[in-house]
């Protein structure tokens, strides 16, 4: 089937049965997606991995003699 073919099809169809294709298709790329295994990352899943230490923000003893 072109997509010449496929257009025309949905062209012909209701405009409520049109928002069913659209939906269907989005419902059709997110299944597509989580078969390659991309998953959305859930907020706060790197929570304690990274720590900046209280003196981060200290001059380095390599820059003394640029300061």
């Amino acid at each position: 089937m072109t997509n010449l073919m496929l257009y025309s099809k949905i062209n012909s169809l209701p405009p409520s049965m049109i928002v069913e294709v659209d939906n269907f298709i989005d419902f059709l790329k997110s299944k597509q997606q989580s078969d390659n295994g991309v998953q959305e990352r859930e907020f706060g899943c790197a929570k304690g991995l990274i720590v900046i230490h209280d003196d981060f923000e200290e001059p380095l003893d390599d820059f003394k003699e640029y300061m």
